[in-house]
């Protein structure tokens, strides 16, 4: 029955030594509907969702499902009771096939055996369900695009029955294509009355896929409510716990005279003969579709793609294209994929910081520990990081406050020429604020900024010119002024 109770959580704590991720949080997920969960990196969202799919245990607090209490052992018990758990990051096995992932967990139907037969059309029907009804259940899931792959994840909930689906960030990686192909098949799943609880920084998403809202923010709940009946502004108050009146800060910046030229760049497959002229003291973003080349193009500017022809010019130098002569030219780059390329996550916060330039701390070849913590812990006050220690692994950090620390190690490593690839990537509304603020901070030193975005909104409220590619080109380069978002999209599909 539509609207009725599957799930409510009680007073629910979790702490990580001194830290305490979660202080009495509760919510109510029914049946047929979509409940936001919604706060700024480091509220306690992602862990209250561990904690549902089992892969963490509640210090205490009460759960229960339908009448029945639920405080799961692990992963396969929380799946038994009906919930499924989508993950940010996928959680598939590539190397098997799309039968085999959509059946690892399940139940055998035979004494405990696996027999394909009687469950394949079960398989089949999942997968029709979510749009890939012409995708083979022998096909290798690791040669399926990231968009189909998120898709499997769903059709993996239906096979296992689930009433509850829990969803951590699911279009981080989408393309917008597939992120409405994934909007229409939750819509259908309302229609089946299963209960869904979804977690995005992307206020516009959450308003067009969600019926009710839940708020947290240090690990509390601040608010709750249709999601019809709150606008922008009040949701984001309640985020970052202060009145938001401007979501893109703008700090006054001139640019300046030509710097840096890109002439003729060209990669395999991508980039393909790019041409830019940058200034001093500009924030330059680039837009396009994924696979538009965007990422190669700025990784074979820094080096870490090969160039099959072309140059890259600073202040009328040519610089080699060994990344070692890009960075002591100035350059500095921030990966897109923050947990494997842009930081490292075993290292402390001090290490990840520093590493990349030593020489002020070390004294004929001795390394001065006091001085390091001193300058990092400066940094760190600098972009407002929250941390507890400068010693702690950076892996217990924020998704946010993990941003901020890669946009502070090329701040150290005194990068003149910053190369960001999706900087606010699955970060908060109220730290995007700060990202954006910083850089027109740093525009306003002399920085000159790259800024590569899916996210169109930020570009055109940011950049001081934009760049649109498709298919590895670029193809039109204007003012922000002289850009709509429809212009921009005319351009990047061609």
């Amino acid at each position: 029955m539509r609207g009725q109770s599957l799930l409510e959580v009680n007073e629910i704590c979790k702490a990580f030594g001194p830290t305490k991720a979660l202080r009495g949080v509760g919510l109510r997920v029914r049946s047929g509907e979509v409940l936001a969960l919604i706060g700024e990196n480091g509220a306690g969202k992602s862990t209250l969702l561990k904690i549902l799919s089992g892969a963490h245990w509640a210090d205490s607090g009460q759960m229960s499902i339908g009448d029945r209490p639920f405080r799961p052992s692990g992963p396969s018990d929380t799946r038994q009771s009906g919930v499924a758990m989508i993950y940010q990051e996928l959680n598939l096995a590539p190397e098997l096939s799309v039968e085999d992932n959509l059946l690892l967990g399940c139940r055998g139907s035979g004494g405990g055996l696996l027999i394909r037969k009687r469950q394949r059309p079960q398989v089949l029907e999942a997968l029709k369900t979510v749009g890939l009804g012409e995708l083979s259940p022998t096909a290798i899931v690791g040669e399926q695009s990231i968009a189909t792959q998120q898709m499997l994840e769903i059709a993996r909930a239906l096979v296992a029955e689930a009433r509850i689906i829990l969803f951590d960030e699911p279009t981080s990686s989408l393309p917008q294509k597939d992120v409405a192909r994934l909007f229409t098949i939750i819509n259908e799943l309302k229609d089946r009355e299963i209960g869904m609880v979804y977690i995005s920084h992307f206020l516009e998403e959450v308003r067009e896929v969600a019926d009710r809202y839940v708020v947290l923010r240090d690990g509390e709940n601040v608010g709750e409510g249709k999601m019809k009946d709150a606008d922008d502004d009040t949701i984001v108050s309640l985020m970052v716990g202060r009145d938001v009146k401007n979501l893109f800060p703008t700090v006054p910046h001139s640019p300046g005279e030509p710097w840096v030229k890109v002439q003729e760049l060209t990669g395999a497959p991508y980039p393909k003969k790019i041409n830019i002229e940058l200034r001093r003291g500009e924030i330059f973003g680039i837009a396009g579709l994924v696979g538009a080349g965007r990422t190669e193009l700025i990784r074979t500017v820094f080096g870490l793609d090969h160039a099959s022809n072309g140059i890259v010019v600073v202040d009328g130098k040519p610089i080699a294209p060994a990344i070692g002569e890009r960075i002591k030219a100035g350059f500095g780059f921030i990966s897109e994929d923050r947990k494997n390329e842009g930081l490292a996550q075993n290292l402390s916060i001090i290490d990840n910081l520093t590493l990349s330039r030593l020489t002020d701390y070390t004294i004929m070849g001795v390394l001065s520990l006091k001085r390091r913590k001193q300058a990092a812990e400066k940094l760190l006050e600098r972009v407002q990081v929250k941390y507890n220690a400068s010693d702690q692994a950076v892996s217990e950090l924020s998704g946010g406050n993990q941003q901020k620390i890669a946009i502070a190690r090329i701040l150290h490593q005194q990068s003149d020429i910053l190369l960001m690839d999706e900087p606010t990537k699955g970060i908060d509304v109220g730290t995007k604020s700060e990202v954006y603020r910083m850089l027109g901070e740093l525009a306003a030193t002399g920085k000159t900024i790259v800024f590569v975005s899916s996210y169109l909104p930020e570009l055109l409220a940011v950049c001081d010119r934009i760049g649109v590619m498709a298919r590895g080109e670029l193809r039109d380069v204007r003012k922000t002024a002289d850009w709509t978002e429809e212009e921009v999209m005319k351009v990047a599909i061609g």
